[in-house]
């Protein structure tokens, strides 16, 4: 088996205002398990059964209640973050920002990685936007680098 990061969890101290965060920014997909607190994410191409490690497949998450505060605007980051590749990092940017975000980091062409940003959702959980491909066009890691 693949040593593969196959899961991800995000905290909300108001589920319903992330889970129409994500949806609308990203087209994922939530389902609450039962009366729980808990909502599966599925982001599309997702798969925690791709234990053969298969190239091209993203992991799948969850989002529980918070149970303690959101972080502070300005705290450096406690716990993990999250990355998703996307075909367009300036204009999902934009969307976040119109949909409640706050921009953290940027959009900015990085050599050798792509474009990337990164945005507070509505509970201050910092994430990032990743493409290959950078503003003029070229194309920074992968196939066409």
């Amino acid at each position: 088996m693949a040593n593969l990061v196959v899961h991800f969890e995000i905290h909300a101290s108001e589920p319903q205002r992330l889970i129409d965060f994500y949806s609308q920014l990203l087209g994922w997909r939530f389902t609450q398990f039962g009366d729980m607190s808990y909502w599966s994410i599925d982001t599309g191409d997702g798969a925690i059964g791709n234990v053969a490690g298969t190239a091209g497949h993203g992991i799948n998450g969850g989002l529980n209640q918070r149970r303690g505060p959101k972080p502070k605007l300005g705290a450096s980051v406690v716990g993990c973050n999250f990355v998703v590749a996307v075909d367009d990092v300036d204009g999902l940017m934009r969307r976040g920002v119109e949909l409640g975000g706050t921009e953290a980091l940027a959009a900015q062409d990085m050599q050798g990685v792509g474009r990337v940003g990164y945005l507070l959702d509505p509970d201050n959980n910092v994430f990032g936007l990743i493409s290959a491909v950078m503003s003029d066009g070229t194309t920074a890691m992968g196939s066409g680098a």
